[in-house]
């Protein structure tokens, strides 16, 4: 290991002092880089048509070994849309033919039987239930209803599940959402991207911030745990001055959480941002300055930030999570679940039970037509190595706690960790040089200011990113 990274001596306890941190908006600019939002590791492309049905069967079977009781996490694709929002990259169908979901709620419960059936008694009690799409609430309340109670049907739900849905806003009231909240659903995220009707015409997603702001007074006031919502930076047409705005108005309705994410314009991969003008869109030193601006505005309202763009209220249960070291990180995003296997039910959607990760066709043609056949639509998986395993330990650990232990890692996977990621630990130099990360003789802890930048810095442990920016190909 090059002596340049560890300056110290055996006896030592910390690293010198690292170099003053440039300011926030340089390094901003520094590392806005694309890259994987690890719900993951490895990450859904990584999936080939070599893992399947018999191998998601096998990890069904085997969850209950030895005693070992996993909860599970069960997460529904809705893919319907009434209409299209250019700057979206979900899987979706976009139609107003409501008579569609009756097909499709048949073969989500098909699925549903079949997993079940394929575990063979080892299902565990549900202690995560998530909705997304597409637009769950393109379905009726009482198809919501029925789905929800099929569902406890077949699989065990815990007393205390967290239950989540998520929402278009333009496609709810205030008595709808009572009628959420007595379906059981006890945290909602309300899709709002931006307020500014400049921005909202330019990616056809037009509503109010009035009617978003009853929206969330209700929800209060039907007592629901959670309110989320979701903002996008990056859209065309936006400004400093109108996302100023649309902060302002965010801030005004106090949500829990907000997940503030970058726009990523790949008109060639997802159709509909072909109708969004690059002439429209921020430069990479705009894109940046509203970031920065949101980072600083969020945190001067008093939200702290969480990791990988989520912002919480101090009181709230995943900030609380994170302060005390229990913050935990899967598909569905930063959770205080503990780890559990995931059951994925849809087309599109993706299930992970130990170390095996599959997904559905994303096609739903084939999926309804494989469900009516009696078979699961599974298109990919990946079976996970053991190499993948000690990297999904290490990055989860930088994502959640922002450390990393050396000692623990070498004890619970057998290795040597300063000469396993001899590499990696080199590249973290140059995070250490900016203030991001410091170095102990023990382990690796993210700065105040690293959490901002937590996934470049976990980047540099995926085996597969790596390889990727190498050119190599997918490595089995």
């Amino acid at each position: 290991m090059p002596a340049t990274i560890f300056p110290f001596t055996k006896n030592s306890n910390v690293i010198s002092a690292p170099t003053p941190t440039p300011a926030l908006s340089e390094l901003l600019a520094r590392y806005d880089i694309p890259g994987p939002r690890y719900t993951s590791y490895p990450t859904i492309d990584q999936c080939t048509e070599s893992v399947g049905a018999i191998d998601f069967e096998d990890a069904l079977r085997s969850r209950c070994l030895g005693g070992l009781r996993r909860p599970m996490s069960l997460y529904v694709h809705v893919p319907f849309c009434e209409s299209v929002c250019y700057y979206c990259a979900c899987n979706k169908v976009v139609t107003k033919k409501h008579d569609r979901v009756a097909h499709y709620l048949n073969c989500l419960e098909r699925e549903a039987m079949l997993v079940a059936k394929m575990a063979a008694g080892n299902l565990t009690p549900v202690t995560q239930f998530h909705m997304g799409g597409g637009t769950p609430t393109f379905m009726t309340d009482q198809e919501l209803l029925g789905l929800v109670q099929g569902l406890k049907m077949v699989f065990p739900f815990a007393a205390n599940a967290e239950m989540s849905i998520e929402v278009d806003p333009r496609t709810v009231d205030e008595v709808r959402l009572l009628s959420l909240r007595g379906i059981g659903f006890n945290r909602i995220s309300f899709g709002v991207q931006d307020f500014d009707p400049c921005v909202q015409k330019a990616v056809h997603r037009e509503q109010s911030f009035e009617s978003v702001e009853l929206l969330m007074k209700a929800a209060r006031r039907f007592g629901y745990e959670s309110i989320n919502v979701d903002l996008i930076y990056g859209l065309p047409k936006q400004t400093p001055e109108s996302f100023a705005q649309t902060l302002d108005q965010l801030i005004s309705l106090s949500p829990d959480r907000v997940a503030m994410y970058g726009y990523a314009h790949m008109p060639d991969r997802f159709r509909p941002q072909r109708r969004i003008h690059e002439a429209d869109l921020p430069d990479a030193e705009g894109r940046v300055a509203l970031l920065a601006m949101a980072i600083e505005r969020m945190q001067s309202a008093g939200y702290e930030y969480i990791g990988m763009d989520h912002f919480a209220k101090p009181s709230d249960s995943l900030a609380v999570a994170k302060r005390q070291g229990r913050l935990h990180r899967n598909f569905q995003g930063y959770t205080t679940q503990p780890d559990a296997d995931l059951i994925g039910l849809g087309v599109s959607a993706i299930s992970k039970v130990g170390s095996v990760m599959v997904q559905n066709t994303r096609d739903l043609n084939e999926y309804e037509d494989s469900l009516s056949r009696g078979h699961l639509a599974l298109f990919r998986g990946h079976a996970c190595n053991r190499d993948d395993l000690i990297r999904y330990s290490v990055i989860m650990a930088l994502l959640c706690q922002g450390s990393v232990q050396f000692a623990d890692f070498s004890q619970s996977h057998w290795i040597d960790f300063d000469s396993y990621f001899g590499d990696e630990l080199a590249k973290l130099e140059e995070f250490m040089t900016q203030g991001l990360v410091t170095l102990t003789p023990t382990g690796i802890e993210v700065t105040t200011v690293g959490w901002f930048f937590i996934r470049p810095i976990a980047m540099v442990f995926d085996r597969y990113q790596h390889l990727r920016n190498s050119g190599q190909s997918k490595v089995l």
